[in-house]
């Protein structure tokens, strides 16, 4: 595809011969001839000068380059759709396979495609335009929007609700039962009914392996443009607001309220109850044990305020030090006092 065409489709400012034909896109360091890569970060820059690349997209502040440029206000996103210019993706078949199992009472939308082995309960509703791979499983009640892609051995328990465009990769069980115990007078424990309901919202999106349990009473609910990272647990109760991501190995107790447009990044573990404000950021391995105010950065364990935590850890190593320093003036002051 010539760079001219790619920086129309892209809306991008073309400097440089629009002519170059493009056969990939890739990262600024596998980038050879012939490739379009991109550069959001301004502290890499310096790759700048290595890159072999024919092409790249970068911001409209950058300096003029010697190869193509493609200039845009967000190069991440850019880079982004331009990977759809050149990646086809497989389409699945459509219709049903015949080795798939649905019950008389499920209503399915138009255009569907059901893979090998998949088995849809009683009363399941399904919209339009729907794709499952092999080995899903949709429990009986669940109600489905349209444009819904679930992924080979995904589960959805009974009366969940999804809306549309929703997206759930390998493995992710929704609705599972909430960890809920009463502990008997002998010690041991009987088990709490989840008769709650999971709720995805719609463009949502949750990836490999990442469960999402259901409530004892009430929903656990992920709001609309939300989307969980692999291995992310969401406990019951919980309620996640529009446009957040929860990274990888993330863990929310029950009922935890998280805000909109947060980032909870890798293994960031928040306690029960907790209420997190909207446009919060946990860095990586953060435990949020209390509240956060809205708009905070917040690092460490327990987690406070980011530049905090980065001033308190740079003196981690010197703790020794300190200490030794502590106990020789206070031996000195005992002499002096006596």
């Amino acid at each position: 595809m010539k760079l001219s065409e790619i920086a129309r489709k892209l809306e991008c400012e073309l400097d440089g011969d629009g002519s170059i034909e493009i056969h990939r896109v890739v990262g600024i360091e596998e980038a050879n001839s012939g490739d379009l890569t991109f550069l959001s970060n301004p502290k890499y820059s310096t790759k700048l000068r290595k890159t072999k690349a024919s092409a790249i997209i970068i911001s409209k502040q950058a300096p003029p380059l010697e190869i193509g440029t493609l200039r845009t206000e967000n190069p991440y996103l850019a880079f982004a759709k331009a990977i759809e210019l050149f990646y086809n993706q497989p389409q699945p078949t459509t219709g049903i396979h015949p080795t798939a199992i649905i019950s008389p009472s499920a209503r399915i939308g138009s255009n569907p495609s059901i893979g090998a082995f998949v088995f849809i309960d009683d009363e399941v509703v399904i919209g339009d335009n729907a794709t499952l791979f092999p080995h899903v499983v949709l429990y009986r009640g669940v109600k489905i929007g349209s444009g819904f892609l679930a992924h080979t051995h995904v589960s959805v328990r009974e009366y969940c609700e999804i809306g549309n465009n929703v997206i759930l990769q390998n493995g992710v069980v929704i609705g599972a039962d909430g960890f809920g115990f009463a502990k008997r007078e002998d010690l041991s424990y009987h088990k709490i009914m989840q008769s709650g309901r999971v709720v995805l919202e719609d463009e949502v999106e949750v990836q490999a392996n990442s469960t999402i349990d259901r409530s004892a009473v009430g929903e656990t609910r992920i709001c609309r443009g939300s989307k969980i990272d692999n291995l992310v647990q969401v406990g019951h109760g919980s309620r996640v607001g529009e446009n957040t991501l929860l990274c990888s190995q993330v863990g929310l107790a029950g009922s935890t309220q998280v805000g909109k447009n947060v980032r909870l990044t890798g293994e960031v573990g928040v306690a029960g109850h907790c209420k997190i404000g909207d446009n919060v950021i946990a860095t990586a391995q953060s435990g949020i044990p209390s509240d956060v105010e809205p708009s905070k950065v917040v690092s460490g364990y327990p987690a406070i305020e980011n530049r905090l935590w980065l001033k308190s850890s740079a003196l981690f190593p010197k703790l020794p030090e300190f200490n030794k320093s502590l106990k020789d003036l206070q031996q000195k002051v005992n002499r002096l006092l006596t």
